[in-house]
């Protein structure tokens, strides 16, 4: 089931990282995005970059991201049908940000392994 679209923003401070934050907030959407720097891909090269997703899900989150305007789905009359995603320009202008999230990923991933009491 696809997400309810966005609230309205009251623009009180911290309105900005809530707008920002309502786009990306679905648990595969940074991950696709961040593959999507590489280039444009099909559906399976997506999921087989990303094992963890279900079809159903890597389907949504995809919807989900061209609705909120980062994601191109470019449809190819041919048969059998092909589709290919890439960023948008919105998409793109976040290269910035997922570079980072990868960075600090890199620098904390020894967090993620330990158990949870002792990662606090």
């Amino acid at each position: 089931m696809v997400k309810p679209r966005h609230s309205r923003f009251d623009c009180a401070p911290g309105c900005a990282v809530e707008a920002a934050i309502s786009l990306i907030d679905g648990k595969w959407k940074c991950v696709i995005l961040f593959h999507l720097l590489d280039g444009t891909k099909r559906f399976n090269e997506i999921r087989r970059v990303i094992p963890g997703a279900t079809q159903r899900t890597l389907t949504n989150q995809l919807r989900e991201l061209e609705m909120d305007g980062l994601i191109v789905r470019t449809v190819y009359a041919q048969v059998p049908p092909k589709v290919e995603y890439s960023l948008s320009e919105l998409g793109q202008s976040m290269t910035p940000i997922l570079q980072s999230l990868k960075q600090w990923g890199d620098v904390n991933i020894d967090r993620f392994a330990r158990s949870p009491s002792i990662a606090a």
